[in-house]
């Protein structure tokens, strides 16, 4: 059963990217649309914020205590019973307008039974350019600058 739930999930996300190059959808079935300031409201109240975009993305820069779940490998895990509560309020998104795995993303937890999802459409772009709280991956050293 786990496998057939990876492989459905690797199955339809390689087909998103591919999809053209029209913004992400406004409204997601199962889950509230919501913009950076009630993305904000929603990070001050305690939600579970969740990345969706790929490893070298993530370490670019992130949402402050953001739970990284790479699409297609890891966001299957929300399926499993017991893995999160059900109930809790869950912000998911990618990178901006053009990103369309949040909202993919935000469908699949509706549908395995989150009641509170969240669909952060601008994603991490908006937040970003309203200096809101990001993490980032500490710079690595240059021999050169060492000297």
């Amino acid at each position: 059963m786990r496998a057939l739930i990876r492989y459905w999930v690797v199955l339809c996300c390689w087909f998103v990217p591919a999809a053209s190059a029209v913004e992400s959808p406004l409204n997601v079935l199962g889950a509230v649309t919501i913009n950076v300031h009630q993305a904000k409201q929603l990070y001050d109240a305690g939600a579970v914020f969740v990345d969706v975009r790929n490893d070298k993305q993530w370490q670019w820069g992130h949402i402050e205590g953001a739970r990284h779940m790479e699409l297609r490998r890891d966001f299957g895990k929300l399926f499993y019973p017991g893995y999160m509560e059900r109930d809790i309020p869950l912000v998911i998104y990618c990178n901006d307008l053009d990103c369309k795995r949040s909202a993919f993303a935000s469908y699949l937890a509706a549908k395995w039974g989150y009641t509170e999802v969240y669909y952060f459409r601008d994603g991490y772009y908006a937040w970003l350019a309203w200096d809101m709280p990001i993490q980032s991956a500490p710079r690595q050293s240059h021999r050169w600058a060492e000297r």
